[in-house]
């Protein structure tokens, strides 16, 4: 297939374009680099040993998204873009819903009038609000806690309206969890713009001497050492997730199937420190503090589903994940040249 990957610059976005290439398809890059930096394509394109054709876009623009698509030729699309730092969904919700949901919306309705209904989308955990059973099904009701999770339950619920109305769409919904890790060579990673969201780029980064100590977020939770737990998957084991399930939306006729892209195990944040120590070989100072809001004290994914109807499953361990992610801070200290 040709696909179209929007987003395609960023984190996962990068990762799975360059397992698309490896899979013998082709990528198309769709991305206005907000969140990512330009220099990553040159490293895609030398590990790939291809170009890669790139358009710098705001998808919120839907005549110029509408443009695209007359432009480039393309069989499905997956779709990465978007705003996805939970804390800040909330003190910015309108920049949140305006950007998730019209660039969304303005893909969608490109596609359709291409005759393109092939569609991968980047959904999250986060449907599944504070749910209190701990492992996660795709059968659970969908709600989110904050602006960023609304996003993305309102944006499954708009597919499964539009699977409903049109069966000629083929949409894959995949619910990740944590997204960790880097790709084995070091060249490319996940290179947070300004203060990190998520912990291992703070841990790694911490390691690396960027940051003085890490701050753990309670640790009087019900958990087997108090603090949060959460289920950690490596960014290659998710960006193949993607490929199968566009595999599956090329023999299969499904409508529109959601499915949980995890490892099914729970890793504490100190557990996960031990584990980059472990890597790097570097101390991790680190300080606890309260609670923040509406932090679950643990979840994790069953990816029974995934595993049975995509033929997928996670294969690396916190260490390898751990392992990779040093590598690439290690190797980039400041994340990638601007």
């Amino acid at each position: 297939m040709r696909v179209l990957v929007t987003g395609g610059a960023g984190y996962i976005g990068s990762h799975t374009v360059l397992q698309l290439l490896e899979a013998g398809h082709q990528a198309v890059i769709a991305d206005d680099f907000s969140n990512a930096k330009p220099s990553v394509i040159g490293r895609l394109e030398s590990l790939a040993g291809q170009s890669i054709p790139v358009h710098r876009i705001d998808l919120t623009d839907a005549a110029a998204t509408t443009r695209l698509f007359a432009d480039e030729a393309v069989d499905a699309v997956i779709h990465f873009a978007g705003f996805k730092a939970v804390g800040e969904s909330v003190t910015r919700p309108l920049d949140y819903y305006r950007n998730n949901l019209d660039s969304t919306l303005s893909v969608l309705q490109a596609m359709d009038a291409a005759g393109v209904r092939t569609f991968v989308f980047s959904s999250s955990a986060t449907v599944y609000g504070d749910n209190p059973v701990r492992e996660r099904t795709e059968d659970m009701p969908t709600c989110a806690t904050n602006p960023y999770g609304w996003t993305k339950v309102m944006i499954e619920q708009v597919l499964a309206d539009l699977a409903a109305a049109d069966p000629r769409w083929r949409i894959a919904v995949l619910r990740y969890f944590n997204p960790v890790g880097a790709h084995p060579s070091g060249r490319i990673g996940e290179d947070p713009s300004g203060f990190p969201n998520n912990l291992m780029p703070f841990l790694t980064q911490v390691a690396v001497g960027r940051r003085e100590e890490l701050s753990v977020f309670g640790d009087d939770y019900d958990t087997v050492d108090g603090t949060g737990v959460r289920d950690y998957i490596h960014v290659e084991d998710l960006a193949a997730g993607h490929i199968a399930a566009l595999d599956r939306l090329g023999r299969i006729q499904d409508a529109w199937s959601a499915w949980n892209l995890g490892t099914g195990q729970g890793v504490s944040v100190l557990q996960l420190a031990d584990a980059v120590v472990r890597a790097s070989g570097r101390e991790i100072p680190y300080r606890i503090v309260p609670r923040r809001p509406g932090d679950q004290a643990a979840y994790w994914a069953d990816p029974a589903k995934a595993n049975a109807e995509l033929g997928w499953q996670a294969t690396r361990t916190v260490d390898d994940m751990c392992a990779d992610s040093w590598r690439w801070q290690s190797q980039n200290p400041d994340g990638y040249p601007d």
